[in-house]
């Protein structure tokens, strides 16, 4: 089965070469060259593609509006950012908003087929886990894996996006031990990188701040080591 990919980028030498090459390589594109026409697409086909491919700078709405306006319509789809600009806070920005990577330009191209089909894999790993695991209690947390929600001390459920929810579950199945950074990174996503290193303290700090209301759970942090998913059962 081919995966379908949404890609979006305005340039049109680039997209079209792109557009080819992930083609050959056994992809099927569907390219948007904005932001606007990009989201009318997804609204339309959504449930057809395993990735979206976005540059940041778009006409009109650029690839981090596009990315928030997506994700509000499917929180599980996974991104992968394209930019001309190799700043921190684009970066920083970029994973806040949940993206699974980020590529600056020029990029090669053989990377890009590489980390597009990372990406899909861990996808698609989380997908079948998230399907055959039940739910799960732990501490005053309720985990509803079917839908990335939780529960805290019976109050109403908070959606988290699937990066959120796949890390959660792993620190939840190795609470209470200490668990070093590149060890959470190669069992989860396969890779100890930059990148990844900062996504993993982004939604390291999101999952504290939903579980700030908790009197049984706490992610703490061991010095120069990783972190200790506390809990008091």
């Amino acid at each position: 089965m081919k995966h379908k990919v949404l890609f979006v980028e305005d340039e049109p030498d680039l997209g079209n070469v792109v557009k080819q090459y992930l083609e050959v390589m056994d992809f099927e594109i569907e390219w948007c060259t904005n932001g606007t026409h990009a989201l009318n697409v997804f609204k339309e086909k959504a449930h057809e593609f395993s990735l979206l491919v976005i540059d940041i700078q778009l006409p009109g709405m650029d690839g981090f509006e596009l990315a928030e306006r997506i994700n509000r319509l499917d929180s599980n789809i996974p991104f992968l950012f394209l930019t001309a600009r190799n700043e921190k806070k684009d970066r920083l920005h970029g994973l806040k908003l949940g993206a699974d990577d980020y590529i600056s330009k020029p990029f090669d191209i053989d990377e890009l087929v590489l980390r597009i089909r990372n990406i899909i894999r861990r996808h698609n790993v989380t997908e079948k886990n998230r399907q055959t695991i039940p739910a799960a209690t732990c501490g005053d947390m309720v985990m509803n894996k079917e839908q990335f929600r939780i529960s805290i001390a019976n109050n109403k459920y908070v959606t988290l996006t699937q990066r959120e929810f796949e890390l959660l579950e792993y620190l939840f199945l190795h609470k209470n031990k200490i668990l070093k950074r590149e060890e959470i990174l190669e069992d989860l996503w396969g890779e100890n990188d930059y990148f990844l290193g900062r996504s993993l303290d982004v939604f390291i700090s999101r999952l504290r701040k939903h579980l700030s209301s908790s009197k049984k759970i706490a992610i703490n942090s061991v010095y120069g080591v990783g972190f200790i998913f506390q809990v008091d059962e």
